[in-house]
This record gives C-alpha cells, sequence and structure tokens, in this order.
C-alpha cells in the first residue's frame, strides 16, 4: 500500500511519499522526501500568517517533485495523510486545506495523524528500536513517553515553552542566522565554547520548566556585547570573557542534562534500557551523545536519525497516516480539520500490540 503524507504543522512543508510491503516484517520503503523550510531574518520568528501563505506558495510544486521522483501513479496512491495538530494553526489549515483538494481531485480516502505520533513510528521504522522509552524534543514540544495498552503514555514533559523554542529564541537574542535552522547555528557555536556558565536547572519531578533558563541567559547575553566597556563585560570567575560561544554552550548543557535526567527517571521506572530520540532537537550530536553516556551506564543504548527524519517531513505523517489506514482507520471528510492542541495520549495505536 501507498500514502502520500503532508506536513506542515511549523515552518517547514513535507511532502512524503511511501509504501509498505504486504509482508509486515518487511521495512517500508520510502519513495520520496522532499521538504522546504520557511526562513525568517535574523533575530526573528516565523509568524503563523507568513509560515502559511510560504506554505500555500510550495505544496503543489511539492507534491507534483514528490510524485515523479517517486514513479508513481495517482492510481496507485492508496490514502492522503495529513498533519491534523499539533502545531500553528495558520500552517496547518494550508495544509489540510491542501489535503482535502487532493482527496476530492483524486477521489482518495484521508487520514489525520498526530504530528508526534509520527515522528515516534518514523523513529522506530527506521532505527528498528524494539520497545524504547521515548524523547520527543522539538520547536513545540518536549516529552518523554512510553508505550503501553494501545497508547503512548507521557511520563513527563514541559511546564512551559518547548526546549526547541527555548533554543531557537536565544538564538533570536544573539542573532544567530535562521539558516539553515537556529537550533544546528547555536549547536555548531556550543562545539567551540569552553566556559560553562551557570544558568538556572529546572527539573519537577518528570517534567522541566525553559521560560526560566531563557530569561537568565538572555540577561547573560547582554552583558557579552563587543562594544561595551571592559570593565562592563560579562567574565567568569578565573577573569576570561564569555563569549557567544560560551553562552550556547552552557545552555546547551544545561537544558540537555534535564532531558538525559527526566529520560532516566522513565528508563527506571519501566524497566527499559533503550531510548528513542526524536523530533527537530533529536538531530543535536550533543544531546545524542550525552543522553548515549547515560544508557550505556544503564547497560542500554540509545536509538537517533539524522536530519532527514528528525526534522519535521511528510514521509513520518505518511507512515503514521498508513500505519492507521491499516487497521481500518479512515478520517471523514467533515472531520478532516486540524487543531493546535493533539497530545500523543489521544492517539489508539491499534496497529502495536
Amino acid at each position: 500500500m501507498i500514502a502520500l503524507g503532508l506536513e506542515g504543522s511549523a515552518n517547514k512543508i513535507g511532502i512524503g511519499l511511501i509504501s509498505h510491503p504486504s509482508t509486515p516484517s518487511k521495512p517500508p520503503i520510502i519513495l520520496a522526501n522532499l521538504r522546504h523550510t520557511y526562513v525568517s531574518p535574523p533575530g526573528e520568528g516565523f509568524l503563523p500568517k507568513d509560515t502559511a501563505l510560504h506554505h500555500r506558495a510550495w505544496v503543489v510544486r511539492l507534491i507534483k517533485q514528490a510524485v515523479r521522483q517517486a514513479g508513481v501513479r495517482v492510481e496507485d496512491i492508496d490514502v492522503i495523510c495529513y498533519t491534523k495538530g499539533p502545531g500553528m494553526g495558520a500552517p496547518l489549515q494550508s495544509v489540510a486545506l491542501a489535503a482535502r483538494t487532493l482527496a476530492l481531485l483524486w477521489g482518495k480516502p484521508m487520514v489525520g495523524v498526530n504530528h508526534c505520533v509520527g515522528h515516534i513510528e518514523m523513529g522506530r521504522s527506521i532505527t528498528r528500536a524494539l520497545n524504547p522509552v521515548v524523547l520527543y524534543v522539538s520547536g513545540g514540544n518536549t516529552q518523554v513517553i512510553a508505550y503501553s495498552s494501545q497508547r503512548y503514555r507521557i511520563f513527563g514533559e514541559t511546564l512551559d515553552i518547548a526546549i526547541g523554542n527555548c533554543i531557537d529564541r536565544f538564538a533570536r537574542t544573539l542573532l544567530i542566522p535562521n539558516d539553515p535552522f537556529p537550533g544546528y547555528n547555536v549547536e555548531q557555536l556550543a562545539k567551540h565554547g569552553r566556559n560553562l556558565v551557570d544558568l538556572p536547572y529546572t527539573v519537577k519531578g518528570m517534567d522541566a520548566s525553559f521560560s526560566g533558563i531563557l530569561a537568565a541567559a538572555d540577561v547573560l547575553a547582554a552583558g557579552i556585547g563587543e562594544d561595551l566597556d571592559e570593565g562592563k563585560r560579562l567574565r567568569t570567575e578565573e577573569g576570561d570573557l564569555v563569549t557567544r560561544e560560551d553562552l550556547c554552550f552552557s545552555l546547551q548543557e544545561t537544558v540537555f542534562a534535564m532531558l538525559v535526567e527526566i529520560t532516566e527517571r522513565a528508563m527506571a521506572h519501566v524497566g527499559s534500557t533503550q531510548v528513542l530520540v526524536v523530533g527537530g532537537v533529536g538531530s543535536n550530536e550533543r544531546l545524542q551523545q550525552m543522553m548515549g553516556i547515560m544508557a550505556r551506564d544503564r547497560g542500554g543504548s540509545v536509538f537517533a536519525t539524522d536530519e532527514r527524519f528528525c526534522i519535521d517531513n511528510g514521509i513520518m505523517i505518511a507512515h503514521a497516516g498508513l500505519l492507521e489506514y491499516e487497521t481500518g482507520v479512515v478520517t471523514k471528510f467533515e472531520d478532516t480539520s486540524c487543531t493546535q492542541r493533539f497530545r500523543t495520549d489521544e492517539v489508539y495505536v491499534g496497529w502495536r500490540e
């Protein structure tokens, strides 16, 4: 069976085509996985209305290109899958409209997919992780998840902003470019950081808070400007000047340590030795390294994918939607809306035992 997936919950429009072999034990075949990103100027975020206009401008050409690249006909496609939520309202609506238009033109059924479940199922498929604790980290979400009784159960999550949002907003403070994406540029700067600056560490049980860390980092950033007098510039206890690289390094080390702590606690609770890291922030090499050290100390292992599948993409929506479709799930046309709030644990996972 073949599914077309449309993803547009944030600043990336993704179109994917995937085929599930008739033999369940065989891995899915990725036929096409295309994506285009709306990039805002340095120091600015992406507004919903501008992002929606970007998605509308690119969706048709990406669909045509994906179908050509996959070498399939419209008749070969069994189902149209789209991101129902969570995400930004206007971009979600633009992609849902495109999906409905295709379904009507081509006479195909539709499946509305939970964005978070799409990340999880794509990660499981690519890495072949068996039953891992999942750390889902992106621009809009931060959750520690484990599977039980046909649901992905949330063990811990952010109490305020998501980790990706925290990093992206700090990138705006430092006027770090948004191309290819701010988190990647922060990661590259952090690799050259040498001084660890104290930042608030806020873990509450299984949950974490990032807004206070961001506020503190913003205050410190005001003291590293080269235009400041030498006596007013931020220094370490040893007297070294604190650089933007140091602040990026310190922010990453602090927030990633928080994630490792709550993930390890979830592993201990469910007795798992595997960690699967998904979502855009999951492509960060330092996060993967820190999580790998923790997992190995517990006699376990960490699983992650590269940016093709960590960052929002259409193939994950096609894959998760086709899993649902194969269990008999179809979204009625009158229900093919979208929602900014769609929790991971609301989805009935009928394709897993």
